[in-house]
């Protein structure tokens, strides 16, 4: 028996000759893997609708012995095209995708984090990619998991404090006043050693993500 989803592609790679893993992040499942039988074949039913941070509605049959589902259809619904055009867009989402991935259980439904994700791509669409970006992302993911830090308890200059603030009260909105370097720079080392405390670590790709900025 089917069963149907929207999600976001996480992830694409390699599980035979002629087939991929695709791995979602959905609402009511959580993350969710699937096995795209003959996706790699030319003439496949997949072709064009599976890459990194598509967002689709799909049918899969689920796996009675393991986490693995077969992917039966898929209906491309929004394949965020400008990201084919904005590494750095994509660098710092492959970061969210890989921080979602550390810290949440397979098959486990995940709707806030779910909207933060399209809400992430959508603020990247808007804002260049730059450390406040990065940030942004990063407090409300810790506000998801129920960790968000007590800013009255940071010694964050004033600007870097203010945007935080903003950001866990109202979101990606926070990005229309701009952060300075020294802000930027006060917040993310603030939070690298935030995420280190409170979730043992964090996704090498991290510094890589920080350093993703418009006209880098």
């Amino acid at each position: 028996m089917q069963e149907r989803a929207h999600g976001i592609i996480l992830r694409v790679y390699p599980l035979t000759e002629s087939s991929l893993i695709v791995q979602w992040l959905t609402a009511e499942q959580g993350r969710l893997s699937t096995a795209a039988k003959g996706a790699r074949k030319q003439k496949s039913s997949f072709a064009g609708k599976l890459d990194c941070f598509f967002e689709a509605d799909f049918a899969f049959i689920r796996s009675r012995r393991s986490h693995l589902h077969t992917l039966a259809e898929v209906s491309l619904s929004q394949p965020n095209t400008f990201l084919r055009r904005d590494l750095n867009a994509l660098t710092q989402l492959a970061y969210a995708g890989a921080l979602i991935a550390q810290t949440t259980e397979e098959e486990t439904p995940l709707p806030e984090g779910h909207k933060l994700l399209t809400e992430f791509i959508r603020a990247l669409q808007e804002f260049p990619a730059s450390p406040q970006t990065l940030c942004a992302f990063e407090l409300l993911w810790l506000q998801v998991l129920g960790q968000e830090p007590d800013l009255a308890q940071t010694r964050l200059p004033s600007p870097a404090l203010h945007f935080a603030g903003q950001t866990l009260n109202g979101g990606f909105e926070a990005l229309q006043q701009p952060l300075d370097a020294v802000g930027s720079r006060a917040l993310a080392q603030f939070l690298h050693g935030f995420l280190i405390y409170h979730l043992g670590k964090f996704p090498p790709q991290r510094a890589r993500a920080l350093g993703a900025t418009a006209g880098s």
